[in-house]
């Protein structure tokens, strides 16, 4: 909802600010001039608070722009956030994802009220070998993780995929903490000496 109030707060932040400031002035020229006194002060122009409510009236018009709602590790929300979630999915101005560990669904049995709501169920499987190759080959990182330029050597990429068996969150944990490596020892090659030092600090098996 605040993606589409802020724009409106921070125009009327700079309107309102530039009215007193206007006002400020106005009423320092006036009170300035040669025999004026205190009890000549003027009446505060109306306009700010006009404009005032016209941006909240703004705000107000603006209707909640969520679509789509992502919970993860769902399979540890009580059943008051549940009945919570359900409320929300019955007003239909939002669908609702849920992501959680494997045996998910069969909590969600416990609840029919809740349940009889789960259009279906997905289930994530493992990166097979050719496609966490694929990643590695393209460069890819974790979101604002960087690496060294060079492409990966194969032997760093079998590592890769030795170690994390295609978890996908295991990949993204070990590239992170293979960057952090790299910087702590001003390195600038990915090696398997390197993969090792990473999963060890993850205390990963030595798969």
């Amino acid at each position: 909802m605040s993606i589409a109030i802020d724009p409106i707060r921070r125009e009327a932040t700079s309107v309102l600010e530039e009215i007193r400031l206007r006002e400020e002035k106005r009423i320092r020229e006036i009170m300035d001039k040669p025999g004026c006194s205190p009890c000549d002060r003027p009446a505060v122009d109306p306009i700010y608070f006009e404009t005032y409510k016209q941006y909240q009236a703004k705000e107000r018009a603006v209707s909640d722009p969520t679509t789509l709602i992502l919970v993860d590790e769902a399979d540890r929300l009580q059943m008051n956030s549940l009945e919570q979630m359900r409320s929300i999915f019955d007003e239909g101005t939002a669908g609702v994802v849920l992501i959680g560990m494997p045996g998910i669904e069969k909590r969600m049995a416990r609840f029919p009220q809740f349940y009889s709501r789960i259009g279906f169920v997905h289930e994530f499987r493992p990166l097979d070998d050719a496609q966490v190759q694929e990643l590695l080959e393209k460069r890819w990182t974790p979101t604002g993780g960087t690496l060294p330029e060079e492409q990966l050597i194969p032997e760093v990429i079998a590592s890769l995929i030795r170690m994390t068996g295609g978890n996908f969150r295991l990949l993204t944990r070990l590239l992170t903490q293979i960057e952090r490596v790299l910087s702590v020892n001003d390195l600038h090659l990915v090696s398997t000496a390197v993969v090792e030092a990473a999963r060890d600090r993850l205390l990963i098996g030595t798969g």
